[in-house]
């Protein structure tokens, strides 16, 4: 098996878990904060199996910068869209987000936004870091 499939699903199924215990808390909120929530048997079973596969997919898709084959940009993208299709698979499956095109239009907007924001944010540090480590080793092999 693939050193990358492996490590996806290690850790996929590492903290799949999170994803129900974290539905469980936004419930638990709505209901402290007398939010009227009535659900049937299958939309709680619905609701915890996708957040499992969100979680599981979230935490795997974390393998794709770490492919040293693959540049910035595509490690980026795919890890984008695997996210982009679990989250909004899961939110129209459960009527977290309606079926309409102008609402998916700027929950999508919203999802690139932070996406890249984050991604960007992410890849300032990791250059910055790399490069206070490439002066400092420099300083050492001048001694």
């Amino acid at each position: 098996m693939n050193k990358y499939v492996k490590a996806f699903l290690h850790r996929g199924l590492i903290f799949a878990g999170f994803g129900p215990i974290t539905l469980a808390i936004v419930y638990l909120i709505l209901q402290l904060c007398n939010v009227e929530v009535a659900l049937n048997g299958f939309q709680v079973c619905l609701g915890i199996v996708t957040t499992f596969l969100i979680a599981f997919v979230h935490a795997g898709s974390s393998v794709f910068p770490q492919i040293e084959k693959w540049g910035t940009f595509k490690s980026a993208f795919f890890q984008g869209i695997s996210l982009y299709l679990v989250y909004t698979i899961g939110y129209l499956l459960n009527s977290w987000i309606p079926l309409n095109p102008i609402v998916i239009i700027i929950y999508t907007s919203i999802f690139i936004g932070a996406f890249t924001i984050l991604w960007v944010i992410i890849y300032l540090v990791a250059k910055k870091s790399t490069n206070q480590m490439n002066k400092k080793l420099n300083e050492i092999n001048e001694k």
